[in-house]
């Protein structure tokens, strides 16, 4: 499973996508991300889109799913 993060999630972690494991919904993907990146705990928001819709904490994930984690974002 590959994770894509955009924005201060990006730059929280170092990197443009990660590989989890062992999370199989939306909810264990934020405790995992929470786990191994605690600055995202201080995020006013942090959205997971699967396959391009918003998911909510039940969504199960399967391994050929698009996972994006996308921060909060504001515009001018």
């Amino acid at each position: 499973m590959r994770v894509l993060l955009f924005g201060i999630a990006k730059d929280i972690a170092g990197a443009p996508a990660i590989t989890p494991s062992g999370v199989a919904d939306v909810a264990a993907l934020k405790e995992w991300l929470y786990a191994q990146y605690p600055r995202l705990r201080d995020l006013r928001s942090l959205m997971i889109a699967v396959n391009k819709v918003y998911a909510n904490d039940e969504q199960p994930l399967l391994p050929g799913d698009e996972i994006a984690v996308i921060p909060p974002v504001s515009g001018g």
